[in-house]
């Protein structure tokens, strides 16, 4: 039988991971360097903190190497390449136009058509996209986060996007602020709540602590498996 709980050790949140085993093992795991403990039930907290400082160089090297990986390929905004919104794959189709800005639109047969003035630079393109995906994000968000404040009896926060290289969301408790990366445009909605939930868990409890999981566990039954499926989808660069 296995116990899984997230604690802090040197700056890092890691998960332990208590089971049947003869020694303890640390893994990093991408793309996020996500950093996960297992260990038998005999060896206390203290030793694992111990183990985990001790290796704390070469966990860092990791996730340095992982910062590299696990990257949305580059995109070129032409005809033909695949996009995601919300976890669905589409299409691009790109149409030229004499109007002036861009208009972004999904349609049913799984295509994102773009409209751009012709001979627009893949910087204005990514811009556009980029400026579409930030509404669609806020569109999402903003009613979960009402949601989940009410649900989770915490004040609606103060809350913005941004881009971020190797977090999925960020939380300030003390400022009553939590930050979205804009990635989550681009994967499942199961993903967005969990980040929502995940961040906004901490103005309950600021640290990965027995009553932070608890949140997640009452709110949020499958946030693990979640978790486990985000992870393993690309960042953009």
């Amino acid at each position: 039988m296995m116990n899984t709980e997230l604690i802090d050790i040197a700056g890092l949140s890691v998960e332990l991971v208590r089971k049947p085993i003869k020694n303890l093992h640390i893994g990093v795991y991408p793309p996020t360097g996500r950093v996960r403990v297992a260990a038998p039930p005999a060896i206390s907290d203290d030793a694992v903190r111990v183990a985990v400082v001790k290796r704390l160089g070469w966990i860092k090297k990791k996730q340095r190497e992982f910062e590299g990986q696990a990257r949305q390929s580059e995109r070129r905004y032409d005809s033909g390449e695949t996009h995601f919104v919300f976890g669905k794959p589409l299409r691009l189709l790109l149409q030229p136009t004499r109007r002036s800005g861009c208009v972004i639109q999904p349609d049913a047969s799984d295509r994102l058509t773009m409209k751009v003035p012709a001979g627009s630079t893949t910087d204005q393109k990514a811009h556009w996209m980029s400026t579409w995906y930030r509404a669609q994000l806020r569109e999402r968000a903003t009613p979960r986060i009402v949601k989940w404040s009410e649900r989770l009896g915490v004040p609606v926060p103060r809350w913005g996007i941004k881009l971020m290289k190797t977090k999925w969301g960020s939380c300030n408790p003390d400022k009553g602020m939590v930050w979205l990366n804009l990635d989550l445009a681009k994967k499942p909605l199961p993903a967005l709540d969990y980040v929502i939930v995940h961040e906004m868990a901490h103005f309950v409890s600021p640290r990965h602590d027995d009553l932070f999981l608890s949140v997640l566990d009452r709110n949020l039954p499958g946030w693990r498996q979640i978790r486990a499926d985000l992870n393993a989808l690309p960042l953009s660069d």
